[in-house]
């Protein structure tokens, strides 16, 4: 079982939440709204520190600082999953 936390809010965030649950959206309920918006938050953050180290990447290999790699980057990339 999850932990609760208990918010409070302005009038105008729960008037949003409020049309964005009930019949007729995709959400039965305030907290299944909250969860997914909460969720949706999470992957954007962790998606942007992907792209993040990957552009950090780039610019490393454009100011020169690379180390030769001499194994199989297929393998190695089929292990990750």
């Amino acid at each position: 079982m999850g932990s609760k936390l208990h918010l409070t809010l302005t009038n105008e965030l729960r008037e949003f939440i409020d049309r964005n649950c009930g019949d007729g959206t995709l959400y039965a309920t305030p907290g299944e709204f909250v969860r997914d918006l909460l969720r949706q938050k999470k992957l954007q953050l962790e998606s942007a520190a992907a792209r993040n180290a990957i552009l950090e990447g780039y610019r490393d290999a454009i100011a020169g600082r690379v180390v030769p790699f001499n194994g199989d980057l297929n393998s190695l990339l089929t292990k990750a999953k």
